[in-house]
């Protein structure tokens, strides 16, 4: 998580990845910490990391808690501050890396490879180790010189999935929005999931019934 706004996106990633079997190595940004306060109310702690996490997925899109379950047993938390944790390494095995949601401070960080903390350093690895990075920018609108860098996180061999929501899939929450952009980026991770509703080829089957 960097520090952009959207924290819900990252809650419904993080439990889907969770309910699909994968293990997690959640890395929160010093700037996410005050985006999560500011967003949900919620001070995520070192020491207090797991309490934190569970209160915070738990709550839906709305605010509202007790929304979610979610079982925390397969995520393993590393200090963004710590460059010595596993991800750091190109020898620590993962998948591939999901960065939700990511700041344009973020993405312009890992373009121009920086490192200067784990998560730019975590996406720096698995992009020269050849893995699955995906970038979910929450920016608008967006300058020239993001798109620049956007443009070299591709041809990086990152995939870059704007926080934008369609409406085909008969959103009637918000919920159902932030499901759809979590459920775009666990696609391009190659992660099964039922967040949202898929388009069959049929006109007329996101309208809601009146």
């Amino acid at each position: 998580m960097s520090g952009a706004s959207g924290t819900p996106y990252a809650a419904a990633v993080l439990r889907a990845l969770l309910a699909a079997g994968e293990s997690v190595d959640l890395v929160v940004s010093r700037a996410s910490r005050l985006t999560l306060l500011d967003e949900t109310g919620i001070s995520f702690r070192d020491g207090h990391w797991q309490d934190d996490l569970r209160e915070w997925l738990a709550r839906g899109a709305d605010g509202k808690p007790g929304t979610f379950e979610a079982d925390i047993e397969d995520v393993r938390y590393w200090n963004a501050g710590d460059l010595a944790a596993g991800p750091s390494s190109g020898s620590y095995a993962t998948k591939g890396m999901l960065i939700v949601p990511a700041s344009t401070a973020c993405v312009a960080g890992v373009a121009l490879g920086l490192s200067k903390d784990l998560l730019q350093r975590a996406a720096s690895v698995t992009l020269k180790e050849g893995r699955e990075l995906v970038v979910a920018v929450r920016e608008t609108p967006l300058n020239g010189q993001t798109l620049r860098h956007l443009v070299t996180l591709d041809e990086a061999g990152a995939t870059v999935v704007p926080a934008s929501p369609a409406f085909y899939a008969g959103a009637t929450h918000i919920q159902d929005l932030v499901d759809f952009v979590a459920g775009r980026v666990l696609d391009a991770a190659g992660v099964e999931h039922r967040l949202y509703r898929r388009w069959k080829g049929d006109l007329g089957g996101g309208a809601r019934s009146t």
